[in-house]
C-alpha cells in the first residue's frame, strides 16, 4: 500500500508543479506557508481539481488527468483533518464518528463507531457535544471520524498548530499510536521542523510550489544539522 501523486495547478499567480510517492509510512509535507503543501492535500481529496497530473493509492487511480478520471471526493478512500478539525457543533461525538462513513451499512457503521470510540478511549462521551470535550479529546473524535471509513491513506493539515505545548506532544505521541494501529500512509502538513523530525519517517521539503528535496530526517541531517536525539522533547 502507497500512495503517488503528480500535481500542477497554477493559481492566482502562484504555481503548484509536485510529484512525489510514499509506501506505508508517515510522511510530513514540510516547508514555509505558501509553498502549497495544503493545496497538495486538497488535491489529493479531490477538494481542488489539478490542472494536470495524478493520484494513486495501491491499485486505484483517483484523478488522472490523461485518462479522464476524476472521483468526487466523498468515494474518495481518504481520512482528512483539518487545522480546526470541523467537528460538528450540533453534533455529539458520535454523531460526529458516524458523519465520516456515509457510504457504510448502518449495521457496519455503528460497529464501526464502536471501535473507534474504543481505539480513541473517548469511552464515556459518545453523548457530550464538542463544546463539552477538551482539546485533545477534540483532536481524537476528528480522528476517529476521518478513520472510521477505513481509509486508503490518512490526510492530517497541521492538526495541532493551535494547542498549547503540553497538548502538541501529546497528540504527536498519539499519531504515532494511530501508525501502529491503523498501519495505513499518513501525510502530514507542518511548517514546524521539531514536529517533521520528531514524527516524520519521510520528509517532502516544499519550497515556491516544488519539491526541493526528498528524504529521511538523518538524509537531511547534513543540512538541516539536527538529529532526533537532539529535539529539546
Amino acid at each position: 500500500m502507497g500512495l503517488s501523486v503528480r500535481l500542477k495547478k497554477k493559481v492566482n499567480g502562484f504555481s503548484l508543479d509536485v510529484e512525489w510517492e510514499i509506501a506505508n509510512e508517515l510522511a510530513v509535507l514540510f516547508g514555509y506557508s505558501g509553498s502549497g503543501k495544503s493545496m497538495t492535500l486538497q488535491m489529493i481529496a479531490g477538494l481542488v481539481k489539478p490542472d494536470e497530473g495524478f493520484v494513486r493509492a495501491g491499485h486505484k487511480t483517483f484523478f488522472d488527468s490523461a485518462a479522464h478520471v476524476d472521483v468526487p471526493p466523498r468515494e474518495r478512500d481518504f481520512g482528512y483533518v483539518l487545522q480546526d478539525l470541523a467537528l460538528f457543533p450540533h453534533m455529539t461525538v458520535m454523531r460526529n464518528i458516524l458523519f465520516g462513513a456515509p457510504r457504510v451499512s448502518k449495521q457496519d457503521k455503528l460497529s464501526r463507531a464502536k471501535e473507534m470510540i474504543e481505539a480513541f478511549k473517548l469511552t464515556g462521551l459518545e453523548d457530550r457535544y464538542p463544546s463539552e470535550i477538551s482539546g485533545g479529546q477534540k483532536q481524537r473524535v476528528a480522528f476517529a471520524r476521518a478513520l472510521i471509513r477505513h481509509p486508503e491513506a490518512l490526510l492530517l493539515d497541521e492538526p495541532f498548530s493551535a494547542l498549547d505545548n503540553p497538548l502538541r506532544i501529546e497528540m504527536r505521541c498519539f499519531l504515532e499510536e494511530v501508525r501502529k494501529k491503523f498501519h495505513i500512509p499518513v501525510i502530514l502538513v507542518t511548517h514546524d521542523f521539531y514536529e517533521a523530525a520528531f514524527l516524520a519517517e519521510k520528509i517532502i521539503a516544499y519550497s515556491h510550489g516544488e519539491v526541493a528535496q526528498i528524504g529521511s530526517l538523518e538524509q537531511m541531517t547534513g543540512q538541516l544539522r539536527f538529529s532526533r536525539e537532539q529535539l529539546p522533547y
